[in-house]
């Protein structure tokens, strides 16, 4: 580490920006309660850490982001997602869909989604704050992803295939939907392959939460959230 870092009191505070380390460790500690965890994102910060280790909150730079509008859908994967034939829906079962995030994947032996992060971001579901995305394929869950929404962000937190282009399904669907409604940005926070092949960028911090400091201050209706959940074939 390149910082000397920060234990979280007890109230929603977090250090300076400027003070995380070289791979984006801000501070460690603190708890999973959800006012926490919404001054975090508002500030682009974000919790993440494995089973057995402190609470760990991040602030990465660079930051990488999608713009809803600017989502790029190649011939091959649009021809694959008619193909599979996937409806997408939101909201529909953001249980399921956390469920399966937790899962390991690539022979991983563990998951960083701890059962009290599970608890943390059900509990943020329930007050209307956490979101999924759902690809159903012959009425099964086949992937999805979930997700923060606070003004006109959305903080991407993780998402799984069951089957491919499954969760890049859901990614296109969640930028339909966001676009519609006039989101600024989706949180990709740290860039893939995966993400940069659907377009997503990496941004400076600074930038990233110049941007952010505009999208959180938006209010938006918790109704946009409704408009999916009869389910859709994806185009």
């Amino acid at each position: 580490m390149t910082c000397t870092m920060t234990h979280l009191p007890e109230k929603y505070s977090f250090p300076a920006l400027e003070t995380a380390s070289t791979e984006g460790l801000l501070a460690i500690g603190g708890d999973l309660d959800p006012e926490r965890i919404l001054s975090a994102y508002r500030q682009g910060i974000f919790p993440w850490y494995s089973a057995g280790q402190p609470i760990l909150w991040w602030s990465p730079d660079p930051r990488a982001i999608l713009y809803p509008q600017q989502v790029r859908i190649s011939r091959s994967l649009r021809r694959s997602l008619r193909q599979r034939g996937f409806v997408i829906t939101a909201d529909r079962y953001f249980a399921g869909v956390i469920r399966q995030c937790t899962q390991p994947r690539n022979g991983q032996s563990g998951t960083w989604i701890t059962p009290d992060m599970e608890q943390a971001y059900t509990t943020l579901h329930q007050m209307g704050y956490a979101h999924s995305i759902e690809t159903w394929q012959d009425s099964k869950l086949v992937g999805g992803l979930y997700g923060i929404a606070i003004g006109k962000a959305f903080f991407g937190e993780s998402m799984f295939s069951q089957t491919t282009d499954a969760s890049k399904a859901a990614l296109i669907g969640l930028a339909s939907l966001l676009a519609t409604q006039g989101y600024h940005f989706i949180d990709c926070q740290v860039a893939s392959p995966h993400l940069e092949s659907l377009g997503a960028e990496s941004l400076p911090r600074q930038q990233f939460n110049q941007q952010l400091a505009q999208a959180v201050n938006v209010h938006i209706s918790a109704e946009a959230w409704q408009l999916e959940k009869q389910g859709a074939q994806l185009a």
